[in-house]
Order: C-alpha cells, then structure tokens, then sequence
C-alpha cells in the first residue's frame, strides 16, 4: 500500500537574510555621517569667525618704499620781529592816540600818560639844583674873599717883620758900640722872631683853608652833577610818559583805554615789523627731545613748497604741547598774512627704505600688535601676529609679520570683538 504524502507550502518558515540592502543602505549612511563627524572634529576651522559688510571696512595693502620720518604740525604765522610796548614809568593813560592795527612809523604817538607824582619830584630835583648852583657859587665866592684876606694879612706881616728886621739889624750894631742898651736890643729881637712865626702860622692856616675850600667845593660839585644827571633821567621819565613807537610797522595790539591805570613795566600792547615773517608750531609733548634748533620743515603755500629751518624751541610744555618757531632758509611767499595757521611737514631723521602699512582705526583697538590679513580668494580675513616701528602722518613701519602685498583691515576693529576669523 502505498501512502501519499502531502506538503502545505503555507506552513514552511522562511528565513530572513541579514545582510538585506536596506540594512547596507541604513549601514552606510551611518558610516558616512560618522565620517563627517570626525573629519569635522579634526581637521575643520574651528576658529571664532564673524560675518562682516566687506562694502563697510576699509582694506589697505602693504608696500615697500621710503619711510620719511616727519610730523606734520599746524602753524601760525608771525612778524619775524615783535617789538612790545611796555610802561617805563605808571600813571594813567590821558590820551590814546592810534588803535590797534594801525600802520605806525618810527616815533609816531601812541599814548600819552599823566603821572603828577613824577612832575612833583622833578619840580623838586629843579629846585634842589637852583640851590646847590648858588651854594657853590657863594662857596666860591666865599673862599675868594677870604683869599685875598690871608693875603692881606701876609702882606701886612711882610712889611711889620721888614720894619722890625731893619730895626734889629740897626741895634744890633748900636748894642755894639754901647749906645742902645741891651734891654732894648732883646725886645726888638723876641718881636721880629714873633712877626716870624705868626707869618709861617698864618701860611699853614691859609693852606689848610685853600685845602679845605677845594673838598668842600669838589663835594658840592659832585652833589650837583648827581642831582643833574638824576634831573635828565627824571627828564626822560617823564619824556615816556608819552609812549611813541620804536619802529616802523603795524600796532597789531595796544590794550588799554583812556583813564586806565598803569603801572611800570605793564605791557601795553605790540609792534609787529613786517619785513619778515616766521612760523610757530604747536608740537605734542611725545616730540619734545626730538625737536632742536637746524632741524628742517616744508611749508607749502598757493601751490609751491618753501624750506624751512628750526631757530628756536620754547621747551616749556603745556596742555600736552610745547612751541618752535622756524624762519624760511629762502624767500618768504608773497601774500602770507599775520595769523594764518597751515600745515608744516617736520623732518625729524633721515628716510629709509621699509615695508609700509597705512594709518588707521586698527592701531587704537589692537595697540599694532596684531591686524586682520585679507586670504588670497579675499573672502576671509584672519587675525595675524605683527611688529611696527615708527610711523609718520601716512604709514606704520612694519618690523615683522607682514610683507609686500598684504591686503590688511585698516578700519577700526571696535565692532570685531575678538573675533579670530572675519568672513565676507
């Protein structure tokens, strides 16, 4: 007997396989995002970066050429001479003749000042002059007259000791022979011995008198002529009471008004001569051992360039800035004008060739230590290390970190933060 046996399909498992392509796909795509993942996390920029306007900054390229170590400081012109006009002697001003920028010649009037103390002392020197003058004259006189008495007085001791001496030498010889007594003989000696010796006293009085009258004239002699020369100072005093002008110019200033009281050596204002003029800067303090006498500066002036030379610094310094004046080596320009201010280059070394960056907000954000470097496509900038040296009005000195053709961000970086990459 044979049995037959059937199989239902429908009952029979069927295995799955395990490597199905949805698997492989789902597989695959996972391997592929790790792969991302990781090369992300090695090797992608990881830097800070900031998207910035490209149309709001400005880019600035490196170049290499001459440094010129110069400062450019702003000017004013000035007469190359300023007379002042001070008070030699105070009082109060009665007549103001000329106003300031008034065009003056040598000795014309400016002020006239009153001062009654200075006419009452004068009026005093006079007077004592009129009375030394007729103390000396009378001295003179004086001693004239008693002159002529000592001479009067020796005359008359001439003739008494004549008649005396003619007398003794007539006794003499009678005392001889006996006929005047001896008695008489010896008073008629003692008086000629006596008229001798009031003769030789006499005499030294009237030395010591000559003597004494000669200092006494020398002392008022001396006395008059102090009082006359203090007399013509006096004179002069009073004659600068008119205040009149030195020089030939424009009264650029004269600052006091009618009844204005001035003392002695008050400044009353200026002359300004005007056949030459020179520059005064106004330098910052920064530049104060670095400005000096002969340096050279270039002003420039409708359309032309004048050399310049440094004659003078005034090292006192304030409000940050101290003073230099400079006079022009050649021709002054035509047409420049008491007062007007302009630019003047300062030369303060010697130029040298470098690599240059042009000034710009950057160095106030990062002190020139570091900028923004444009990439080669221009579409980043990255932070870059740098050295600067000196700079001058137009450029910095690059010591290190940059080189010809870098295009850099000169603009301020104030709305960068710190940002390591910028992005256009």
């Amino acid at each position: 007997m044979v049995v037959k046996l059937s199989v239902n399909t429908m009952d029979r498992k069927i295995e799955k396989k395990f490597w199905s392509g949805r698997r492989i796909l789902m597989i695959g795509a996972g391997a592929l995002v790790a792969m991302l993942l990781a090369y992300t996390l090695i090797f992608a920029d990881h830097r800070a970066t900031l998207n910035v306007e490209k149309d709001k900054i400005t880019i600035s390229p490196v170049t290499k050429g001459t440094f010129d170590v110069y400062i450019a400081v702003t000017a004013v012109v000035m007469p190359l001479k300023t007379i002042r006009l001070d008070a030699i002697e105070g009082g109060y001003v009665s007549h103001k003749y000329l106003e300031g920028g008034s065009m003056v010649k040598a000795g014309d009037s400016i002020l006239r000042l009153d001062n009654q103390r200075l006419m009452m002392d004068f009026v005093n020197h006079e007077t004592e002059i009129y009375r030394l003058q007729n103390e000396l004259q009378n001295t003179r006189l004086s001693i004239r007259q008693q002159k002529f008495t000592m001479q009067q007085a020796i005359y008359d001791f001439d003739a008494k000791i004549a008649a005396a001496q003619d007398l003794y030498d007539r006794n003499k010889q009678l005392v001889e022979e006996k006929i005047v007594a001896r008695q008489e003989f010896n008073k008629n000696k003692f008086e000629l011995e006596g008229l001798i010796k009031q003769r030789d006293i006499q005499l030294q009085s009237q030395r010591y008198q000559d003597e004494n009258a000669t200092r006494q004239i020398s002392q008022l002699e001396g006395t008059l002529a102090r009082t006359q020369r203090n007399l013509a100072l006096m004179k002069e005093n009073l004659n600068s009471l008119i205040v009149r002008a030195p020089v030939s110019g424009q009264l650029s200033s004269i600052d006091v008004e009618v009844g204005s009281s001035i003392t002695a050596g008050q400044n009353l204002g200026q002359i300004d001569d005007l056949n030459g003029f020179k520059l005064r800067a106004d330098i910052d303090e920064h530049y104060v051992s670095q400005v000096f006498s002969g340096l050279k500066a270039t002003f420039e002036f409708d359309g032309k360039t004048y050399d310049m030379i440094v004659t003078k610094v005034y090292p006192e310094v304030k409000s940050g800035r101290f003073q230099a004046d400079m006079n022009f080596e050649g021709k002054t320009p035509e047409g420049i004008r008491r007062g007007q201010s302009s630019p003047i280059r300062l030369v303060l070394g010697k130029s040298a060739e470098a690599v240059l960056l042009p000034l710009g907000g950057f160095f106030s954000d990062t002190g020139g230590n570091w900028v923004y470097v444009l990439d080669k496509d221009g579409k980043r900038a990255v932070k870059r290390n740098i050295t600067l040296g000196r700079k001058n009005p137009l450029f910095f000195e690059v010591l290190e970190g940059l080189k010809p053709g870098d295009q850099v961000i000169t603009s301020s970086y104030e709305s960068f933060g710190n940002k390591d990459v910028l992005a256009f």
